[in-house]
């Protein structure tokens, strides 16, 4: 991802946060990630979130989707012996939220498979969360998620955090970010 892309995207999540009244820090206001998931298309699959702390048992983050941005289909895997995947609660701070996860599909979902990527989506049992809900994933939960027409704030609350070792249901995807000057 360009260097300007990436700019243009935190300070644009940073709006998102300010009006969702989500106070951060300066250093919480430079550590906004900004993802497109390596496949260059940011707007339609990316996600920009910034991690308040990641101890051995829990996380607690804040995500932004701009309108239609969709964090792609995965599953976050045991590890080892010591741990069987992440739990994680998303709980919708402004903005609505479509959740699809395993279980019985919708046979008109109200999101919108980004374009040329239909058959990295599988599960569609959708869920809608409005500003002040939530819902739980439990370990090994295959899931998706995509923002309404205006874009989305979530909190995320879960067990430790091990992005890098996400499997999505696209093998093109990067999980962590290139920054390029």
């Amino acid at each position: 991802m360009e260097k300007d892309l990436y700019t243009l995207a935190k300070d644009k999540a940073l709006e998102y946060f300010e009006k969702a009244h989500i106070v951060l820090t300066e250093k919480e206001k430079n550590e906004v990630e900004v993802a497109d998931f390596g496949l260059g298309d940011l707007y339609q699959t990316g996600l920009e979130s910034v991690v308040y702390i990641n101890t051995d048992n829990c996380c607690a983050k804040e995500m932004v989707l701009f309108p239609y941005q969709t964090c792609p289909e995965h599953i976050h895997p045991p590890i080892g012996d010591h741990y069987p995947g992440k739990e994680e609660t998303f709980r919708v701070r402004m903005g609505t939220v479509y959740l699809y996860v395993e279980g019985d599909p919708v046979s008109n979902p109200k999101a919108i498979i980004p374009k040329n990527s239909e058959k990295f989506y599988t599960v569609f049992h959708e869920i809608t969360l409005q500003a002040g809900e939530q819902y739980t994933l439990y370990p090994g939960t295959k899931h998706w998620f995509q923002a309404g027409s205006e874009g989305a704030v979530v909190s995320e609350f879960s067990t430790h955090c091990y992005d890098e070792y996400d499997i999505f249901t696209n093998p093109a995807i990067k999980r962590i970010p290139d920054i390029i000057n």
